[in-house]
């Protein structure tokens, strides 16, 4: 809690906006956004001023609100210490400022709302032709790939003069905030200015803030000389004689009636009195406002621009005079026929169908205010108007925003009204019938206003910010503010402390939604900049950590844990279950650590002024990030194992086979196996005790294993694998190759080769090796020493071996050749004559980008239709087959730093440890990030010497190729396990009869005898995340219509869910 000295209400207002708590509230139907009610206001102030007392509080509340520090949203009254009465402090429509130094500000290119219609809503016809605010084409969205679209807005919006001279002062050298903050004393909460007073002795100041405590001191009894008086704040509440009904009729019809009936009569009266009065302020407007307006061309000279400022302040409340005169006349007529009405309902149904003007009227409220409050500041002669018009008793002291609030509150109004008439209205009456019909009708309309007024209002403030945005000179980014879908989601003051002077800055925080953008404020004589303190953080990149545990996940360790979603949807809870809100964990408040993921990530501390305000921010982040989630869901995931492979087994890489149902995992301390299709054979098992396993392969056509493990490759039959005795498989293992970076498959020249890398900083060795057929194993017996030299020539013979003088990182198989990643970029090697060549022409100028850069490193290519798609870590590019570039206007620039790609067409996937991003290979837009924690790709294969184009038909299928010699058995051959096999255990293959192996770690059935050159098409996409979760990345399923999946499971064998982290 601030300390202020409680008499200064200049210390006190500036404590209360800091400390109250702002939210959307309704009342009478209308919902009001940043507001709050009076019972808080009161509670406030009291905790402010240190006391018990909630008058004194009230008192010094009103002093605030005779200021105009915040009002009554429906202009009625002053403070009440009341939870229903709502209130908003006063707004300022600040001005964007549009100086000469701001032309890094994308708003400059935009000074002016453009106006699309002159003509307002006709009276005849009550329709809501209304304006839009529209918006210029951009060229590059918030994300840099991302090309924003032109729209227009669906709501009414103001024909707008230049927003440069909006609220420019008279007084260029005045301080624009002078009017915020009230100022003046409060002399019943003063010291006493008598230096000789004290708390013991009776101060000779009959007016000392200190008498009556120093009167019960002395044990002295107050001599009464005050009289009570009605406040003039409170002539308000008093009803005059003339409205109550009992006094408009005579005694002998009040004796005609019941007590109920008294009471209906004079909720009908109500009605019938609040709506003459509707009418007299709607006229007053008319006579006092607009006809003096229209008629003097001294306020504003330009005859056309002060027509379009009458337009643009009243609208269309000529339309709503014109209903409601009608309406109220015909009440009057019946009140007059009838000293006790029979009904009203059937007034109402006639009437209340022709009340889309309210619609009209609020919908545009904000966009009048904005130009009225435009003209005071810069019309000395229109302010001198105002102030005359509003002194005149017509005005009732009531401003003219109190006015122009009139037609929108008084539609919140009829159905509170209404209800207390049906309240007492007999069952037999047709209002019994008519009223709900009535209420259902205009609350029907309440609603519209309430959609399309929070339409404007957010339209009006996205406009208002873009306008006042400056930015770093050469970082402007289009945030796509006018985009008609984009929204403010919440927006709050946040504060940034920091031991050093540029660390310390009081900040406001935009949520839209679909980023967070932090600004400071700069006031400056002609208006308000908004200089953007950081870049704008995508809230698919946005982490915000917090030590408070009941929004954050128990599955993080640390002081602070991240944000996590739980499996309900919503943000996990683990405290205690205490409402109470937790102390201040400094001077500064309570903290929020927002994250930047990516490649132009920060880290930032903010701090909130109370507990709510940071709970606001945290769920509203949490919220829209969910929404975003759910709407771009473009990938699922699918558990494999989860917890498993945690400390010394901690897992390095897969290998999938048998269509993704058998997995093989290298881990730090061994192989292990696992079968997906079986429940029991699901948990992983150690298979062959290795250590150091950094990459693993299964041939499935060869039936072999290749394992890289202590950088030696050695090579295992499938049907060595025996889950009880994790050493057997030591025996027949053989060793390849030592010194090992990796290996690498894939198919080449027809034929499947393997590559080992052995790579150091200024060389590269590759050796080519091709797999023996496992029926030409072990024919020709070698001597016992020509065996232990050449043994690993019994699964992996020499094809080719060269070497590159440069660090290489990946190896990729094209049709006929190999392409090798390197330092220097893709080299590209024929495996016939070993001729290698740069994959990139150097003679095209367009790819000097990647070719006079040496700090760029390649990662993977993939053939997309006719051209090659290379990825970087920095970016990614087509070329075609000649080596220029493709498509020049196409490129990614990813957002993070990836490790690893893999291609699901049509989307291509980069994994950075952070999070998964996935652009469209088509139009390079980003369309999911999936954020988390340790993120790694453990597996993705997709050979470009595959073409993947719109046409093709669904992978996961055996790719046959024409190949000279090649039979498929009779009946076609089927890879899979779980076809049809001879008589055995269900869900497994049956055993080879010359070795049997324990049931459900089975190989695969031998491949035919004629040489098979073609592969199996690896499409499984895996990676792990967390501690050992490891999982694939998979399109989500089509609706099956009984239930199952598509591929035949259950839904209870599929654990699928959607990405959480």
């Amino acid at each position: 809690m601030p300390q202020v000295y409680p008499a200064l209400l200049s210390q006190v207002a500036a404590a209360f906006r800091q400390l109250i708590s702002l939210s959307e509230l309704i009342k009478e139907g209308i919902t009001y956004k940043e507001a709050f009610d009076g019972r808080s206001a009161v509670t406030i102030i009291a905790d402010i001023i240190k006391t018990p007392d909630r008058n004194l509080a009230l008192l010094l509340g009103r002093a605030l609100d005779a200021q105009k520090y915040f009002h009554d949203v429906t202009y009625d009254h002053r403070l009440r210490d009341n939870s229903n009465e709502i209130y908003r402090f006063r707004e300022r429509l600040t001005a964007p400022f549009m100086g000469e130094d701001m032309t890094d500000s994308p708003s400059s290119e935009h000074a002016q709302l453009n106006r699309v219609s002159n003509a307002r809503p006709t009276p005849s016809r009550y329709a809501s032709e209304t304006g839009s605010i529209q918006t210029s084409e951009s060229t590059t969205s918030f994300f840099n790939n991302t090309p924003a679209t032109s729209s227009t807005s669906l709501v009414t919006s103001p024909r707008l003069t230049k927003l440069s001279s909006v609220n420019s002062l008279p007084n260029e050298m005045e301080d624009p905030d002078d009017d915020d903050i009230p100022t003046g004393v409060f002399t019943l909460l003063t010291d006493c200015y008598s230096p000789t007073c004290s708390r013991e002795n009776l101060c000779y100041s009959i007016n000392c803030p200190r008498r009556l405590e120093q009167m019960k001191r002395l044990n002295m009894k107050p001599q009464p000389g005050l009289t009570r008086k009605i406040s003039d704040e409170s002539l308000r509440d008093v009803k005059e004689t003339g409205t109550l009904w009992i006094h408009s009729v005579s005694q002998d019809i009040l004796d005609s009636v019941d007590d109920t009936e008294k009471k209906r009569q004079e909720a009908i009266n109500e009605v019938i009195y609040t709506e003459r009065d509707f009418v007299r302020d709607l006229e007053y407007l008319r006579d006092s406002w607009v006809k003096p307006l229209r008629a003097s061309a001294d306020i504003i000279p330009d005859a056309k621009r002060r027509e379009e400022f009458v337009n643009q302040v009243f609208w269309n409340f000529q339309d709503v005079l014109t209903v409601n005169h009608v309406l109220a006349e015909r009440l009057t007529k019946r009140q007059k026929q009838q000293p006790v009405v029979q009904k009203i309902g059937d007034l109402f149904l006639e009437r209340a169908p022709q009340f889309e003007p309210f619609v009209t009227y609020g919908s545009h409220q904000l966009f009048g205010k904005f130009e009225f409050e435009k003209e005071k500041g810069n019309n000395p002669a229109f302010q001198r108007f105002v102030d005359e018009t509003e002194r005149k008793p017509e005005s009732r002291k009531l401003e003219l925003n109190g006015y122009l609030t009139k037609p929108t509150t008084r539609l919140g109004r009829y159905p509170l009204l209404l209800e207390a008439v049906l309240k007492y209205t007999p069952d037999d009456n047709p209002d019994k019938r008519d009223l709900p019909e009535v209420i259902k009708m205009i609350r029907g309309f309440l609603t519209k206003v309430n959609i399309e007024s929070g339409k404007s209002e957010n339209v009006f403030e996205l406009a208002q910010i873009e306008a006042q945005l400056v930015f770093r000179p050469n970082e402007t980014i289009d945030l796509r503010l006018k985009d008609k879908s984009r929204e403010l989601v919440h927006k709050g003051p946040l504060k940034r402390r920091g031991g050093n002077r540029d660390e310390v800055a009081d900040l406001t925080g935009f949520l839209f939604d679909h980023a967070f953008l932090l600004v400071k404020p700069k006031h400056l004589p002609r208006g308000e900049q908004l200089r953007v303190y950081r870049r704008p953080i995508p809230l698919e990149l946005l982490v915000v950590v917090t030590p408070d545990d009941q929004y954050n996940s128990t599955k993080l360790s640390g002081k602070s844990k991240l944000i996590t979603r739980s499996g309900t949807g919503g943000l996990s809870k683990t405290g205690s279950g205490s409402h109470v809100p937790p102390k201040p964990e400094s001077k500064h408040g309570f903290s929020i650590t927002i994250i930047h993921l990516g490649r132009k990530g920060y880290s930032l501390q903010l701090w909130v002024d109370t507990y709510v305000g940071r709970k606001k921010w945290l769920e509203a982040i949490d919220k829209q990030q969910t929404i975003l989630r759910d709407r771009s869901c473009v990938f699922i995931s699918e558990t494999i194992t989860d917890g498993h492979f945690i400390g010394l087994r901690k897992i390095n890489c897969i290998s999938p086979y048998d269509n993704g149902n058998r997995m093989i995992y290298g881990t730090d301390d061994g192989v292990y196996f696992s079968n997906l299709r079986d429940v029991k054979l699901r948990d992983p098992v150690k298979v062959i005790n290795l250590l150091d396993v950094t990459q693993v392969d299964v041939i499935e056509e060869f039936q072999l294993l290749i394992v890289l493990h202590e950088r030696m490759v050695t090579t295992f039959p499938l049907d060595c694998l025996d889950p009880s005795d994790p050493n057997a498989a030591l025996k027949r293992g053989k060793r390849i190759a030592s010194h090992t970076s990796f290996f690498k498959s894939g198919i080449c020249l027809g034929k499947m080769l393997v590559a080992v890398v052995k790579s150091s900083t200024l060389s590269s060795t590759i050796k080519v090796l091709e797999p023996v057929e496992q029926s030409m194993r072990g024919k020709k017996p070698q001597p016992s020493f020509m065996k232990r030299l050449n043994g690993a020539q019994e699964a992996l013979k020499l094809f080719k071996e060269f070497y590159i003088p440069t660090e290489s990182s990946s190896v990729h198989f094209l049709k006929t050749k190999l392409c090798v990643g390197c330092t220097k970029g893709f080299e590209i090697v024929d495996l016939e004559t070993l001729d290698m060549q740069g994959l990139l022409d150097p003679s095209d100028a367009s790819l000097d980008f990647v070719l006079k850069r040496d700090n760029v490193r390649p990662i993977a290519i993939y053939r997309v239709e006719e051209d090659f798609l290379l990825c970087y870590d920095e970016f990614a590019f087509y070329v075609n087959k000649n080596g220029w570039r493709a498509r020049p206007k196409w490129a990614i620039v990813w957002e993070g730093m990836p490790t690893a790609f893999a291609l699901q067409y049509p989307y291509i996937v980069a994994f950075e440890p952070t999070f998964v991003e996935v652009h469209h290979v088509e139009t390079g837009h980003l369309v999911q990030i999936i954020p988390g924690n340790n993120i790694a790709c453990l597996f993705a294969d997709t050979p470009p010497s595959r073409v993947n184009a719109p046409t093709l038909l669904p992978a996961r299928q055996l790719v046959h190729q024409a190949q000279p010699g090649f039979r498929p058995p009779p009946g076609g051959f089927n890879p899979s396990p779980f076809g049809q096999q001879q008589p055995g255990p269900p869900g497994f293959p049956q055993p080879q009869p010359q070795r049997p192996q324990p049931r459900g770690y089975m190989p695969m059935p031998p491949p035919p005898t004629a040489p098979m050159l073609p592969r199996f098409v690896r499409q499984q996409v895996i990676f792990t995340s967390d501690d050992g979760h490891v999982q694939f990345l998979k399109f989500p399923p089509a609706p099956a219509s009984n239930g199952a999946s598509p591929n035949g499971r259950s839904p209870a064998m599929m654990h699928r869910h959607r990405m959480s982290h």
